[in-house]
């Protein structure tokens, strides 16, 4: 039997690698070089459209033992890594453009692949003949494939901005510069409102405004709407824009003394291990977030987990339409994978292609799905993306998403990162690569 691939970005090209080594018949449909998308320039497949950079190699870094699980799942992409190498201190970095060559010249060496150039979207077909397909056509989605993509999962799921705020160590804040309470319910825990002077507003309110910022792409030009504004752009509208905005006191007091402002940070996970800045979007440069940021008092030794961002994106609440094998609720045929589903960064996104593979595979032979375990970085996430509570904002590898690091207590951080990755890859190779 054969398996759709719709996608040839990295997510597209680790599921279709793992099918055909399968010796599955894999359909590949790559839209380049018939019809680009704004961000893309290269005709090969797995075209890195950003950074040349896959983050750090170092085991004690999430980054770096994600690497380590690609590895154990023989992942193209790293494989094609490690062969256009560059240096770049403790982090890969690869040639790009021999990066996207190997990936090519290893797929089309395969006989059992045939490659479409031209737009998918015919989605339908899908839903009524139960062949297997898997959608990996990343951020940039066509308006085509996403107008059909609509019709089977409701328009409320589907996003077109990546509005994302930055995310902080829970256990990293100062809770004395501030106090937990929710508009007008001051016995809430919903959120921890980190408070601020005037003289402390003066001083952020003008680091901000004269901040570096990312220049847009050109794929990313004229995308802001009035919900959805970097808290930069905000500020530049005048000093008191963000004190009837994000940064509002109303309905807050502590003690019965209402502050000048206030920055609120939202759990991001049940554990309430991290916190979220809300309404905190922006373009700022990841070191001017964190010299910026760090001028909200409660914040001044936060250890960022994710710095925000917004991007003209498609992605979806997998919360709400995703199960933890990669297939639409309903659909057991239908398998999404990459920064389509609500992921962040390359090599996740990579990383859910091999997923999604390895249940299309067993999909077309009745075998059971395979669920990762969370005490992976790759099934920590997926379970993350699919059973979140409210929004799903995309998430990238972080520690804090594995339950078992929030279990271990009392241990120096590098010690305690050790432990966890060490349990992650035993369980990969004892629990997992036997029935994949």
């Amino acid at each position: 039997m054969e398996v759709v691939v719709v996608g040839a970005g990295l997510a597209g090209s680790e599921a279709a690698y793992y099918l055909l080594k399968k010796g599955i018949d894999v359909i590949l449909y790559e839209m380049k070089p018939v019809k680009f998308s704004p961000a893309h320039k290269n005709p090969n497949f797995a075209e890195l459209v950003c950074s040349n950079t896959f983050g750090s190699m170092e085991l004690t870094n999430a980054s770096g033992l994600l690497k380590k699980e690609m590895e154990l799942l023989d992942s193209i992409v790293m494989k094609a890594a490690k062969e256009s190498y560059v240096p770049a201190g403790k982090a890969l970095a690869v040639d790009r453009n021999l990066f996207s060559k190997i990936i090519t010249d290893t797929l089309k060496s395969f006989k059992n692949l045939k490659v479409i150039n031209e737009e998918f979207y015919n989605i339908e077909e899908f839903v009524n003949n139960k062949k297997p397909i898997i959608i990996a056509t990343g951020p940039l989605t066509s308006e085509k494939l996403f107008q059909n993509l609509k019709k089977i999962i409701k328009k409320d799921y589907l996003y077109f901005f990546d509005a994302i705020s930055p995310i902080v160590d829970a256990n990293s804040i100062d809770y004395t510069k501030g106090f937990w309470g929710a508009r007008y319910q001051p016995d809430s825990n919903d959120y921890f409102n980190c408070t601020l002077s005037k003289e402390e507003y003066d001083l952020f309110y003008n680091e901000l405004i004269k901040a570096q910022t990312v220049e847009f792409k050109e794929f990313e030009k004229d995308i802001y709407f009035e919900g959805c504004l970097p808290i930069e752009e905000m500020a530049k509208r005048g000093y008191k824009t963000l004190l009837y905005g994000p940064m509002k006191p109303v309905g807050l007091k502590n003690n019965n003394i209402k502050p000048y402002a206030v920055v609120q940070l939202r759990k991001e996970n049940k554990e309430g291990t991290m916190l979220s800045l809300v309404g905190f979007q922006t373009k700022m440069k990841y070191p001017e977030q964190d010299r910026v940021f760090r001028l909200i008092p409660a914040l001044k030794n936060a250890e960022f987990l994710r710095y925000g961002s917004i991007h003209k994106n498609i992605f979806i609440q997998s919360n709400y339409v995703l199960s933890k094998y990669l297939n639409l609720r309903g659909y057991d045929n239908i398998f999404l994978a990459g920064q389509l589903i609500g992921v962040e960064g390359y090599l996740i996104s990579a990383a859910t292609g091999i997923v999604a593979a390895i249940n299309a595979f067993n999909f077309i032979n009745n075998k059971k799905f395979i669920e990762f375990p969370t005490n992976t970085i790759i099934g920590a996430i997926i379970n993350y993306i699919t059973t979140k509570e409210g929004e799903l904002q995309p998430i990238n590898p972080v520690w804090n998403i594995i339950p078992d690091y929030n279990n271990i207590q009392n241990l120096p951080k590098e010690q305690k990162r050790t432990i966890i990755a060490n349990k992650s890859l035993e369980s990969i190779k004892n629990d997992l690569l036997k029935y994949i």
